[in-house]
């Protein structure tokens, strides 16, 4: 069976996947019937999904894919935040109309870690829901697609996803990337290297 053929039938199979979108990503946009989130969403539209991403730029959350099965703990550039970080409030698109803060009338910024101060209240509560779903996989078959991250923040996806492939034992984890696609020793049997831009890879299926 050909490497498309058997993550396909592996999606199909497994109860609960898990998904890692990283910086390969970047650039994409969610709209168009040609998105890219818009085909991983017909991939992954029936199963127990969570989707956890490193990129700011807010794409994710503007495609169909269910919000409420994702978390962004990088931030999400179109929140904003005041630039000063005078108070944890976080405002939607649109919602500040000149785009200052209304406590001290210091400018907005990107609720993202570029920020000064980042505030990560923004994305806790989806953090918390993505930790109660995961506490839930332990003794499922889990799939892990770790799509195009590399090591610009190791600690939100690449290294917490080779931990929760470790200790379940029904999960398999397959690490899809055009330059970082190694693997470490400890994750041979629990793993998969796939040397090929994550893009070009799901494009491809």
């Amino acid at each position: 069976m050909v490497l498309n053929e058997r993550i396909l039938n592996e999606i199909k199979e497994c109860e609960r996947l898990l998904i890692g979108i990283g910086e390969e990503w970047n650039g994409l946009k969610a709209d168009g019937e040609d998105s890219l989130y818009e085909k991983l969403g017909k991939l992954i539209k029936d199963k127990d999904y969570f989707i956890v991403t490193t990129l700011i730029n807010g794409e994710l959350m503007k495609s169909s894919l269910d919000t409420k099965r994702m978390v962004a703990p990088c931030g999400n550039v179109t929140w904003r935040q005041c630039s000063k970080s005078c108070t944890k409030d976080i405002w939607e698109p649109g919602e500040i109309a000149d785009d200052i803060c209304p406590h001290c009338k210091e400018p907005l910024t990107g609720n993202t870690i570029k920020a000064e101060n980042y505030i990560e209240e923004g994305y806790l509560p989806q953090w918390n829901a993505y930790t109660r779903w995961l506490a839930g996989t332990l003794n499922k078959k889990l799939l892990i697609l770790e799509l195009g991250v590399g090591f610009q923040t190791p600690t939100v996806i690449r290294w917490p996803f080779e931990k929760t492939a470790s200790v379940n034992n029904k999960a398999f984890l397959y690490r899809i990337h055009g330059s970082f696609a190694q693997l470490t020793e400890g994750l041979r049997e629990k793993a998969e290297s796939i040397p090929v831009n994550s893009v070009d890879f799901i494009r491809s299926i």
